[in-house]
């Protein structure tokens, strides 16, 4: 419980700067007419629909094992990732498609207005704000490992290095007179392009989680480590591995003298699961068979 709180608080600092930013962007983007900055006032209106979706998944998979989950309701954290990479991938089509249309006007002989420096001061201003919440949200992820905290973290740093090329095509377009007022459509490409980046990472890791992918080989293989180091347990194998939320799912057999008793068996995988736990936390799933060398 303890944990989903400072998920909560987390995020609920999040949210907040992002609920400023959007209303800044947009008024900015609007006011300042820059297709850039409207790019990334979206950006910034998807960062805070993604905090809702946060807030709303973690209370859920918070939940204790019931009988209709004996895993627990971790995957419900995954989903919550997916749906993450679901509403960037949309933001950063819409804004490909609206930096394209301006462009096409520019090439074929219309006239882009130059934005205004208003636009840019919203760019400047966002790029401080998210890099704040970015290391603050990342730390916590990190302390509460929380692959749905580090999403939105990184969905946070996303925005500020959008804002990053927001900046550079408004000045740009501002600065370099009406010949480059074409860099306002192409920061909100760049923009574009860099959600779509972030939002196939997302999904590439919460589809996979969702498709019961298993933990990564370098993982695999220090499972197999420790419990080789476990005394009088051989040949780990048949190892099986999955995540659950924050949390590992790990599945194998062990090889132990098929001369002892039941008891001393049982002594020795519960060795092996108590080994793991305290590495992987006590909340990792573990089951052991045990088999008679």
């Amino acid at each position: 419980m303890e944990r989903n709180k400072e998920i909560y608080k987390v995020t609920l600092v999040g949210g907040a700067v992002n609920v400023i930013l959007v209303a800044f962007k947009f008024v900015a983007g609007i006011m300042g007419n820059s297709a850039a900055m409207i790019a990334d006032a979206v950006h910034s209106l998807s960062d805070f629909i993604t905090d809702i979706i946060v807030l709303a998944f973690v209370r859920i998979s918070g939940k204790p094992q019931d009988k209709s989950h004996e895993y627990g309701h971790g995957k419900y954290e995954t989903l919550a990732l997916t749906l993450i990479g679901v509403a960037l991938l949309a933001v950063a089509i819409w804004i490909l498609y609206g930096g394209a249309t301006k462009i096409a006007t520019w090439l074929n002989g219309g006239r882009l207005e130059a934005p205004g420096m208003l636009a840019l001061w919203a760019a400047l201003l966002s790029i401080v704000f998210k890099e704040a919440v970015y290391r603050y949200s990342i730390i916590k992820a990190r302390q509460l490992q929380s692959p749905v905290v580090e999403a939105n973290a990184w969905h946070h740093r996303s925005d500020a290095l959008s804002s990053v090329g927001t900046a550079l095509g408004i000045g740009g377009a501002i600065f370099l007179g009406q010949r480059w007022t074409v860099l306002d459509p192409l920061a909100s490409l760049v923009v574009g392009a860099f959600i779509v980046k972030v939002s196939v990472h997302l999904l590439r890791d919460g589809i996979g989680d969702l498709m019961e992918q298993s933990l990564p080989d370098e993982v695999e293989k220090e499972i197999l480590q420790l419990v080789a180091s476990v005394p009088d347990v051989e040949e780990p194998h048949d190892l099986r591995t999955r995540r659950i939320g924050n949390h590992y799912a790990i599945e194998l057999h062990i090889l132990v003298d098929g001369d002892i008793t039941l008891r001393e068996a049982h002594d020795k995988a519960s060795a092996v699961e108590d080994l793991l736990k305290s590495h992987y936390g006590q909340d990792t799933h573990v089951a052991v068979h045990v088999e008679p060398k």
